[in-house]
């Protein structure tokens, strides 16, 4: 796992909760996509493989995992929020294992 610093840096201001949370969308994306690069952008982390398709922020109530270049996305159940055509999300305060299967096919969809 190619892992960043800052990027590290910014999870540590997140709550506790939070911070493992973080962890363990980081170490998905690393998992399921080959070629992982992570670095702050827009004051958030960013993660590529030679191109943006992820990113994650927190607020104080939950965790922010957004996608770039949706086109590639199939979300038959209407999971993801957002009303742009380059960019949607998903809001997390719990990762379970449901969600967690579906982060890693939509991770597979955009970077294939």
């Amino acid at each position: 796992m190619n892992i960043n610093k800052k990027v590290s840096d910014y999870f540590n201001n997140a709550t506790e909760e939070q911070i493992a949370v973080l962890n363990e969308l980081r170490k998905l994306i690393h998992d399921t996509v080959d070629n992982v690069c992570e670095e702050i952008k827009w004051n958030m982390p960013v993660f590529n493989n030679g191109k943006d398709f992820a990113y994650l922020r927190f607020s104080k109530k939950h965790i922010t995992l957004g996608f770039y270049n949706i086109d590639k996305i199939q979300d038959p159940d209407n999971l993801l929020e957002g009303e742009g055509n380059t960019l949607k999300h998903v809001k997390i305060t719990i990762l379970e294992d449901k969600q967690k299967k579906q982060i890693e096919k939509w991770l597979k969809q955009i970077t294939e």
